[in-house]
């Protein structure tokens, strides 16, 4: 069990925090005077905080997901590409611009499959966020992108993409750069390359700057992570001049993992540990491995020509479902 104390608790986790907290502390009293014997408290607290954590991620809102999916202990995606992946040679620039530190992709090896990752880094402290622009590419990141994928469907790689983006960079230099041409490139590129597109998003997956990433032959999620056309923030805004009406937002933009799956967005939930995929990095470095895999294997013996087909049908068939409100 991590340290209580050095463990980030979200708004609705704080009883959670002062349970841990307390075991914590009788432990530590405890290391400091052998005499004390407190397992068993120690032990009660654990159960009731195990309980708790329970009782609050069973039936979690659309609002309390989108903090999850935001954790800033939640593994990133240059994580995922040590952890998954063999022999990652990063690939940089656009050969054009510059190179974009928020958009991390090369050559890697999957289960000695070779493949090109592509993926959205947030960074995972102050110095990092801010190299990384908080996940937040900018028109050479996606042209990156493009390059990559161009470069997979020359050599026949399959494509992996990890998305975790609060949505495109919205800067001035960035419009002036094309910013909304370059997003729309990519996502024309992924229509047109004749390999395998899995995209997995691992986080965040805001607006066109994510779908520029995932528009894919298989869209995996964790089953914490969102994905919408906005943030509830900037809907409630729009909508109703009010940012803390997120709450409503959340509900109404159906940006669940679970949502998306009905809505026929989202084709696999990967289940997290209790408590989302902070708690328990192995646990979910294996379970997206094995969703990986799976997807590879149902889309090994698909011809390109029938690849782009069914990428094509399955975004133009979107919106053909509804949710009953």
């Amino acid at each position: 069990m991590l340290e209580s104390c050095l463990r980030h608790y979200l708004d609705f986790e704080k009883p959670l925090a002062e349970i841990e907290g307390k075991a914590e502390e009788l432990r530590a009293l405890a290391r400091q005077n052998d005499e004390m014997d407190v397992d068993a408290e120690a032990e009660a607290l654990d159960k009731k905080a195990e309980t708790m954590l329970k009782d609050l991620y069973q039936n979690l809102s659309p609002w309390r997901k989108c903090q999850v999916a935001r954790h800033p202990e939640r593994p990133h995606c240059i994580e995922y590409i040590n952890e998954l992946f063999l022999e990652f040679t990063p690939l940089a620039g656009d050969r054009n611009f510059a190179d974009d530190h928020a958009v991390v992709g090369g050559i890697a090896r999957f289960n000695d499959t070779p493949i090109m990752v592509i993926g959205n880094e947030k960074g995972n402290d102050t110095k990092t966020r801010i190299e990384r622009n908080f996940g937040m590419a900018r028109p050479e990141g996606y042209r990156k992108a493009i390059r990559l994928m161009s470069l997979a469907d020359k050599f026949g790689l399959p494509v992996i993409t990890l998305v975790d983006t609060p949505g495109a960079y919205p800067g001035k230099g960035a419009e002036e750069r094309g910013q909304s041409e370059a997003i729309a490139r990519s996502t024309e590129k992924c229509l047109q390359i004749g390999v395998p597109i899995i995209s997995l998003i691992i986080g965040e997956g805001g607006s066109g700057g994510a779908v520029a990433f995932a528009t894919a032959n298989k869209v995996l999620m964790l089953e914490h992570s969102v994905y919408s056309v906005i943030s509830p923030e900037g809907c409630a805004s729009i909508l109703w001049k009010d940012s803390e009406k997120m709450r409503e937002a959340a509900e109404a933009l159906r940006l669940t993992a679970q949502d998306l799956t009905k809505l026929g967005v989202n084709d696999i939930i990967i289940e997290e540990p209790m408590g989302g995929a902070h708690r328990d990095r192995k646990i979910v470095f294996n379970e997206v491995k094995n969703a990986i895999s799976k997807a590879l294997s149902d889309l090994a013996k698909k011809k390109p020509k029938d690849l782009i087909k069914h990428r094509r049908n399955k975004f133009l068939s979107l919106g053909q479902q509804g949710l009953a409100s």
